[in-house]
């Protein structure tokens, strides 16, 4: 992931609508993303400190750019309140090409 114009979409959830709206509201309004969508009502199980959970969250899909990454994760980093957030980027190797050039030229403006 050399060119820092590809193009990534990052998933992360979130405990409840309130952080998932701070979360996209941050990353966008400082340019980190270009979109974030919200998607509620995700449910998650998992195994935290030696139990298995199941929890009620709320997905975030973030389309990015590997240039703005770094950026990206640390203010999410900053501003998330689960101990361990998720993010994880997945390159995107194909899609309209107008959309993925408007994701990369998000952060110019």
């Amino acid at each position: 992931m050399s060119d820092p114009t590809t193009v990534l979409l990052c998933y992360c959830t979130c405990p409840h609508a309130a952080s998932a709206q701070h979360l996209a509201d941050a990353l966008v309004g400082e340019s980190l993303a270009a979109c974030v969508n919200r998607i509620p009502g995700i449910h998650s199980t998992y195994r935290w400190k030696g139990k298995v959970t199941t929890d009620v969250e709320e997905l975030l899909l973030i389309k990015t750019t590997v240039e703005r990454f770094e950026a990206l994760k640390q203010r999410l980093l900053a501003l998330h309140p689960y101990e361990l957030p998720e993010l994880i980027a997945v390159p995107v190797e194909r899609g309209h090409t107008a959309y993925l050039d408007w994701v990369r030229a998000a952060g110019e403006d």
